[in-house]
């Protein structure tokens, strides 16, 4: 089992500079955790990602449509195309024999796919051309899997709830222990959410988690009220992946 303490150490060597944050921003998030848990039972764990996923596949995808297109544009229209290829490279009366139309199909296909994949090693690009829905699964997903790894049964009393931040997507999730899914109707979250995301959009990633973490600290705090007997079981610092 990976400790949680050991999560987010190893920091990528360049890190875009509107996502970082400063020393000053992870203390102000590590005492909103150790705030909120004041009154509550609940633990709080709290990730900030740069990304989910590269959504290469996306890319990938996205390649193999324009290069159909591009089939479809050629087949729908060849003797035009063909003439305009004769003029270009200056022959006269060529009569095109079929493997020189496979050969011809494969390069523009080739081309295309290759042409439009290189175009989408932008990140910003290939983010906002992914879909959507297969933003919010992949967001979901990595969340859930940093929840097994961090927080799954690691509190005695099944309170632990992780509030997930993907900067690229400007998604979050927040992923509870089955009791506080039991306790607590998911309706109940979307306050912090909200506050989250709009800081988000802001660049303001720091003062979204703050009022977040606030938020779910004082739900939690009304359904897993803090006795004398509660102990700080999972680290506040905020762990950034």
């Amino acid at each position: 089992m990976i400790d949680p303490r050991t999560l987010g150490r190893a920091k990528p060597a360049s890190r875009p500079n509107h996502f970082a944050l400063s020393e000053a921003d992870r203390d102000r998030i590590a005492a909103a955790v150790t705030a909120a848990e004041a009154h509550s039972a609940g633990e709080i764990v709290t990730i900030l990602a740069d990304r989910s996923d590269s959504y290469e596949d996306i890319a990938l995808l996205w390649s193999a449509l324009v290069a159909l297109l591009a089939l479809a544009v050629l087949s729908s229209a060849p003797q035009f195309y063909l003439a305009l290829i004769d003029r270009i490279l200056g022959w006269w009366d060529k009569q095109w024999l079929p493997g020189e139309l496979f050969a011809l199909a494969a390069i523009v296909a080739t081309g295309k796919f290759g042409a439009t994949w290189l175009i989408l090693r932008w990140r910003r690009l290939r983010f906002a051309l992914v879909p959507g829905p297969i933003k919010h699964a992949r967001v979901r997903a990595r969340a859930v899997s940093y929840y097994h790894v961090g927080t799954e049964k690691r509190t005695a009393g099944g309170t632990g709830v992780l509030i997930y931040l993907s900067r690229a997507e400007r998604r979050a999730e927040i992923v509870t222990d089955p009791e506080v899914t039991a306790a607590i109707p998911v309706t109940e979250w979307g306050a912090a959410m909200a506050a989250l995301i709009r800081h988000v959009g802001d660049n303001r990633v720091a003062d979204g988690m703050v009022e977040a973490i606030a938020k779910v600290g004082a739900v939690l705090t009304e359904h897993f009220p803090r006795d004398a007997h509660d102990t700080n079981e999972l680290p506040d610092r905020v762990i950034e992946v």
